[in-house]
């Protein structure tokens, strides 16, 4: 008989899969290794499309997509009590011990976060971005996640400048904040046997095109580099607001034969699009971690980057070539990169990648947080409120006044549907059959990625 789960979490944003990201592929891995490791996962997302209702994954992984639509951005729109009745549920039925949440951005995280808290779940927190301090959209954000944080048990940042980020906007105490990486599967990000002929040198660019991502550096770099190298080409790949800008580059520069534009590239060909390169390029303006400097390392390519944000941790200094976001800076680290490609080792650099990041030790750092999460002390109401008020002089008062109308809202839910009336699910057991994975009538293939 197989033993119970040793700890059932889940999982909440509005990034999830078959939207593509950072994000989203952050919350599938590790929700994959912590399976492994004899956890019970669940994931909380919207619906997307048509997708509404419960899926299953691979491994058995279950995900709630719950019938709300994105309003700007794919997150929700904030509704503050709306999705109550909805958590509640959820929490209940798969007898969840800890709660997850994912990016300052999803509004469904943070509701999920304050409803948990309120029902006296243990919560955890990682932000994968950094905000600035002085626009009105980050001093906004900032103080709603000066709220939503107040009250958490743990939070994980992906690196120490995220971690410093986030420790200045929400005021959360610097003991509370873990430092995790993110991670690469390298088994599906591995360099092609032959490495392509540097008679003509490739640089791949796969990124969301817009501000922030740095697709108007681009827009500079490009030409400079081709004017610079008549054998480097372009290959860009992503889709966004800033697509325009470099069509109408490469038209003004007649430059439609070296640089290449693909469009949006699902995540299932990145690496394919990656192994024709040999340098890849990044010039986001601002990066917590980055994933996809990752993926280019782990298929052997030299990384370009710009020195912004959590960007020089992730990387050793030689097989990355750091500059300021900067066109001139860029188009010299370029060069300097071209330099050094005759003594960069492919398969050697896969093999350190192997060695540096695994979504296997992810888990297990994960785990840890866990385990101080659930050792925390549970905390009374007023406790809670003390909390609040020290929020701001009007803002604390108003987060208060918000979680005593939750607290509230919760008690007539308890009222109307008792605790004792809402159906457990059962846990899934899987077992293998005639080589079929098989889980409570649920083949491999009912399991796909996608849903």
């Amino acid at each position: 008989m197989a033993e119970p789960p040793k700890l059932r979490v889940l999982m909440v944003s509005d990034f999830f899969f078959p939207n593509f990201g950072g994000v989203e592929n952050h919350i599938y891995y590790l929700s994959q290794c912590l399976l492994k490791l004899g956890h019970k996962v669940v994931v909380m997302t919207h619906a997307y499309g048509n997708r509404s209702g419960v899926r299953y994954m691979t491994g058995g992984l279950k995900v709630y997509y719950v019938p709300w639509r994105p309003f700007v951005m794919q997150t929700t729109f904030p509704t503050v009590y709306g999705t109550l009745p909805i958590v509640r549920t959820i929490l209940r039925r798969e007898k969840i011990t800890v709660v997850h949440g994912h990016q300052a951005f999803s509004t469904l995280c943070h509701e999920a976060l304050m409803h948990a808290r309120t029902m006296g779940y243990k919560v955890v927190f990682t932000d994968h971005s950094l905000y600035g301090f002085a626009d009105v959209g980050s001093i906004h954000m900032n103080k709603v996640l000066q709220f939503s944080l107040a009250d958490i048990d743990q939070a994980i940042c992906v690196s120490h400048t995220s971690k410093e980020n986030t420790v200045l906007r929400s005021g959360l105490s610097p003991a509370k904040v873990f430092m995790i990486p993110n991670a690469v599967d390298t088994a599906m990000f591995k360099p092609v046997p032959v490495r392509p002929s540097t008679d003509v040198i490739t640089i791949v660019v796969i990124s969301r095109l817009v501000y922030r991502k740095g697709a108007d550096l681009l827009v500079e770099v490009i030409p400079e580099v081709c004017r610079l190298y008549p054998n480097v080409r372009f290959v860009v790949g992503g889709d966004g607001p800033k697509h325009v800008r470099l069509e109408e580059m490469r038209e003004k520069h007649s430059l439609q034969d070296r640089v290449e534009m693909l469009g949006a590239v699902p995540h299932s060909r990145v690496r394919s699009v990656l192994v024709t390169g040999h340098i890849f390029l990044n010039s986001s303006l601002t990066e917590a971690f980055c994933i996809a400097i990752l993926e280019a390392a782990s298929c052997g390519l030299l990384t370009v980057s710009t020195r912004v944000g959590g960007v020089p941790e992730v990387l050793p200094d030689d097989m990355v070539v750091l500059a300021e976001p900067d066109p001139d800076d860029m188009v010299r680290a370029i060069e300097k990169a071209i330099s050094i490609l005759p003594s960069i080792n492919p398969e050697e650099m896969h093999n350190r990648m192997k060695k540096l990041y695994s979504w296997q030790d992810v888990a297990k750092r994960t785990e840890i947080v866990y385990d101080r999460a659930l050792k925390c002390s549970n905390r009374n109401l007023l406790e809670r409120l003390s909390r609040f008020l020290s929020c701001g002089a009007w803002a604390g008062k108003l987060f208060c006044m918000v979680m005593i109308l939750d607290y509230l809202l919760w008690l007539l839910l308890q009222l109307l549907q008792p605790d004792e009336d809402i159906e457990e699910a059962p846990d899934i057991r899987l077992c293998h059959h005639q080589g079929v994975e098989v889980s409570e009538g649920l083949t491999k293939e009912d399991k796909v990625r996608n849903g």
